[in-house]
């Protein structure tokens, strides 16, 4: 394959989360047709969105050979501006150091009002982020996820009261991640043993109602009685609830990497196919 097809794959992949299999696809890719700049860029995007400081170091080296090739990419240049950005000062002082050159460069080489220049100043924005802002972008993110599992769990009761949630095969979803979840949502959650956690996804809302007033109550009631001077118990009442959400985090883990596995299979068959010819 060409180098554009090996970034193409890159690109598919990387969209549905897969960044292990970004990493695989863009190393097979500079194995084959030797090194490559969008191929480098899509290893060290990889490897950053891992946000660990090995993979980190793994970005910067991959941006590094890219800007080696092609000094003037954009796309590698945002990229390592954006690594650059989030480094930890204290810890990676030298790396840290490099985003005011980074985005001298790219100042020069975008217009404004370019894609590029606009991913630059949201990256800066993030840059000027305090404390609050950190636990405001937490609060977002965990609302996201709450979200995003009660859509998840709205599916599943209406395929369970329709008669849709018996023997689903776990491939039936193809490439689509919205019908893989429901796939995973409803295999996780077969069996007799998982009965009180689909009746709680049934009625979410209510669930979720009921067992705040019950915890704050059971509180209230074990404060006012002389039992302890101050409680938490009440809360407690909430592990079903987090139980029932564990397992559709659960399923669209396990989703994602059906689909990620499906999609490299695909990948594998297209590349396979001229040479067969």
């Amino acid at each position: 394959m060409e180098a554009k097809q090996y970034a193409d794959q890159c690109s598919e992949l990387f969209a549905a989360g897969g960044f292990a299999a970004v990493r695989r696809t863009a190393q097979a890719g500079l194995d084959e047709v030797g090194p490559d700049a969008a191929l480098y860029r899509w290893l060290g995007q990889a490897h950053a969105a891992e946000d660990e400081d090995d993979h980190d170091a793994e970005a910067e080296r991959a941006y590094r050979q890219g800007l080696a090739l092609a000094p003037d990419d954009l796309g590698l240049l945002v990229c390592y501006l954006e690594l650059c950005v989030r480094a930890d000062a204290f810890d990676h002082p030298a790396r840290a150091a490099r985003a005011r050159s980074l985005q001298a460069r790219v100042d020069e080489l975008a217009p404004p009002g370019s894609p590029a220049r606009e991913r630059v100043d949201a990256v800066m924005g993030w840059a000027g982020r305090g404390y609050w802002d950190d636990v405001a972008a937490a609060v977002t993110a965990r609302r996201t996820q709450y979200e995003e599992n009660a859509e998840l769990s709205r599916h599943v009761t209406g395929a369970l009261r329709t008669g849709r949630g018996s023997d689903v095969p776990a491939g039936a979803a193809g490439e689509d991640m919205r019908a893989a979840e429901l796939a995973a949502a409803l295999e996780i959650l077969q069996g007799p043993a998982n009965a009180p956690l689909r009746f709680l996804l049934a009625h979410r809302f209510g669930a979720y109602v009921t067992a705040g007033l019950a915890a704050f109550a059971t509180n209230r009631l074990l404060v006012e009685t002389g039992t302890v001077s101050f409680s938490l118990w009440g809360w407690l009442l909430w592990i079903p609830l987090l139980a029932a959400d564990a397992k559709l985090s659960a399923a669209r883990r396990l989703a994602r990497r059906r689909v990620i596995a499906r999609i490299e299979e695909r990948h594998a068959r297209e590349a396979a196919a001229p040479a067969a010819d």
